[in-house]
Formats: C-alpha cells, sequence, structure tokens
C-alpha cells in the first residue's frame, strides 16, 4: 500500500511536495480534551476577544433563513460599501474568503515559477505558502537586527536590493505578524515609488485599526499614484469577524479585474456577506474594541517588564515576548489552560506571540507566566 501512495509524489506540483502547511492556534476545545482540563483560554490567534458588534450578530441571524439560496456572487452591497469607506470606485473591490484567501488569489494572478516573489524575514508565514505552492521563487530579505532599524522590523533597503528582473511581487506586512513592528508612511512610500513598473506590491494591513501611530499610513490613500499597489484588509480582527472569514483587496481597477477573474465564485457567503455590511456601520463597537485593545496592551507589556522580560513593542492586538525557551514554555502554559502561540516556525524560537485578551485572560496569562518562569 505504502508503494502504491508514494507513486503519487510523482505526480504533485514541485512546489507542493515540499511545502509545509499553515498551522493555526490550538483551538480550546482541543486543548481540554487532550489535557482533561476545564476554563482554558486563548491568546493564540489574533482575535477579537470582545468578539462581533451586536449589529453584526443581528444581521447575521437575519439571513440564516435564506441558507438554501446561494449568497449574492459579486457582494454587491459590501463591495459598494467598501468603496464608500474608502472614497473609490467599486470596481476597486475584491473580495475574499479572508484575506489569507485574497492573499492567494494575488499570487495565483501574477506568479509562475519562472517568477521570484519579495518579502521580509519573519514576515506572515501565509506569504511563503502562496509562493511556494505556485513554484516560485521566493526571495526572503533579512530583517533589521536593531542596529539601523527597529529589530525584527522590515528592512526596505534589504528588500529593494532583491528586486530583480523576475521580481513579480512583493509582499509587505504593516503592522507584521508575528511581530508587531511597522512602517513609517515616508519610508514605505518611497520605497513603492522605486519599485519597477513590472513589480506589484501588497502591503497587507489586517491589523491596520488598531494602529495608534502618527507616522503610520493609510495606504489604501495611495493608489491613484501608484497602479502597481494591492492593499489588502480583513473583518477578522478588530470587527472580531473572524469565524465567518471575510477580507478584502484595494487596487486599480485594471488589477481588481484580474483577480477577481481568478476569485472562486460565492467565495464570501451571504453571513459573512450581511455580518459584514453591519460591522461597517458599527463604528461604536469597532472604537470600543480599539480602546479596549490599548487598555490590555498595557496591562500586558507593564507585566512583562515587572517579570524582567523584553519583548518586541507591537502596533497590533498582539505581541511578542522573550521567554527565552518559547516551546519549553508554550507547553508549560497548555498545562495551565493558556493558549498562547509558539514562533519557531518563524525562526523566533525563544519568543511567544501573545494576543491581547480581556482584562481577566491578561492577568491569568501574566500569573501564570509568573509561575513557569519562577
Amino acid at each position: 500500500m505504502s508503494s502504491v501512495a508514494n507513486r503519487f509524489l510523482d505526480l504533485v506540483a514541485p512546489g507542493v511536495q515540499a511545502l509545509q502547511p499553515y498551522l493555526p492556534g490550538k483551538p480550546v476545545a482541543e486543548l481540554e480534551r487532550e489535557y482533561g482540563i476545564s476554563n482554558a483560554i486563548k491568546l493564540a490567534s489574533n482575535e477579537n476577544p470582545f468578539g462581533p458588534g451586536p449589529l453584526a450578530l443581528a444581521a447575521a441571524r437575519e439571513v440564516l433563513q435564506d441558507l438554501s439560496r446561494y449568497p449574492e456572487g459579486s457582494a454587491w452591497l459590501l463591495a459598494g460599501k467598501l468603496a464608500g469607506k474608502h472614497q473609490l470606485a467599486r470596481d476597486c473591490v475584491t473580495l475574499g474568503n479572508g484575506s489569507n484567501d485574497v492573499l492567494d488569489i494575488i499570487a495565483r494572478v501574477f506568479l509562475t515559477p519562472a517568477h521570484e516573489a519579495v518579502f521580509s524575514q519573519y514576515a506572515f508565514a501565509v506569504y511563503p505558502i502562496a509562493v511556494q505552492a505556485l513554484g516560485a521563487k521566493a526571495r526572503i530579505a533579512p530583517a533589521h537586527d536593531g542596529s539601523r532599524g527597529p529589530a525584527y522590523g522590515h528592512d526596505l533597503d534589504a528588500m529593494n536590493d532583491l528586486v530583480g528582473p523576475d521580481t513579480r511581487l512583493v509582499f509587505i506586512a504593516n503592522p507584521n505578524n508575528p511581530t508587531g513592528t511597522w512602517l513609517e508612511s515616508a519610508a514605505l512610500e518611497t520605497f513603492i515609488s522605486n519599485l519597477p513598473a513590472h513589480v506589484m506590491v501588497v502591503v497587507d494591513e489586517a491589523y491596520f485599526e488598531y494602529v495608534d501611530k502618527p507616522s503610520y499610513p493609510d495606504t489604501s490613500t495611495w493608489l491613484e499614484c501608484y497602479p502597481n499597489l494591492i492593499v489588502t484588509r480583513t473583518f477578522s480582527k478588530a470587527y472580531g469577524l473572524a469565524g465567518l472569514r471575510v477580507g478584502y483587496a484595494l487596487s486599480h481597477p485594471d488589477v481588481a479585474s484580474l483577480l477577481n477573474r481568478v476569485r472562486q465564485p460565492f467565495n464570501v457567503n451571504m453571513v459573512a456577506q450581511a455580518a459584514a455590511v453591519a460591522a461597517l456601520d458599527d463604528v461604536e463597537h469597532l472604537q470600543r474594541s480599539i480602546a479596549r485593545n490599548r487598555e490590555g496592551m498595557e496591562q500586558l507589556v507593564s507585566g512583562f517588564r515587572k517579570l524582567g522580560l523584553a519583548y518586541i513593542e507591537s502596533a497590533g492586538n498582539f505581541v511578542a515576548v522573550n521567554v527565552e525557551r518559547g516551546l519549553e514554555c508554550y507547553e508549560a502554559l497548555l498545562q495551565q489552560g493558556i493558549i498562547v502561540r509558539p514562533v519557531a516556525n518563524y525562526g523566533m524560537p525563544e519568543y511567544l506571540r501573545v494576543t491581547v485578551g480581556r482584562a481577566d485572560e491578561n492577568a491569568r496569562l501574566l500569573a501564570a507566566l509568573e509561575r513557569v518562569l519562577a
């Protein structure tokens, strides 16, 4: 049986053979089942601990009676709402089943085995997966070491040095996951303006709503100046709709037309569409989530400082903290019913990535860390 099964490997596309799949954070139910515990908490997947807002929940419930119908294939209402929010034409919008879906669509449109994509060391794990699955070459720029820029942050000069005639895509996460580092407006715009015309640049702004930095840019306002720019956003974080999977890209209409040719029909379900439309109107819930995240971030980093732990300053809803032996500490926290995210697969074995939770969850994590480290 094994010899027959092994022959299938000969049929697999070269990029897929060695592909390591994306590993999501451990679910609470799985931890409780494995360890025989209850009341576990999850601070691993950068979710909004306060959930979706009341308007989104009401809209989702309202459409449940129509589940026998296909969703609106063009997501007409949602696309129009997003276009209005960003003051763009509707034909600048591409919807996705989460922003991961949009990133994959972009890669499929622009990459082949003859092409290259550039991204930074410690960047979001989906970039190398999307590139390798297509057989394209990933060129990874070393991140800042702290001497010229923020440690672990994107080094735009190093990324620019890797752009060549075969480069078709550059991925930039701003803020970056898992480090939380961010790029300032002037440096990022200079980088984009200097890219050759044959290179598309994707600015992944999944954590945009959480950022409270005066020099942080809204790159969706740059699209008129840079037709090779694609901006991606998501409803999974600050809007609290991770379980419904809604993301989108903003781009020049000609680029969006290409992306929408590849986009699968009905890739955003009707419940997700309805909830996302309503979420855009629920400004009060969004602002409350952002404010609570700011408070929770201060609670966590203050606790880290008291424990003598170094951390990477973050502009998102998570923070990477140096516990020296990340996997060992991760396992010890699991035994106390707390799920965080080890990031050894990103080349950061000393760190754990911790999502900002509710005040009680943050306090529980800090108390557990103190016990583990003692």
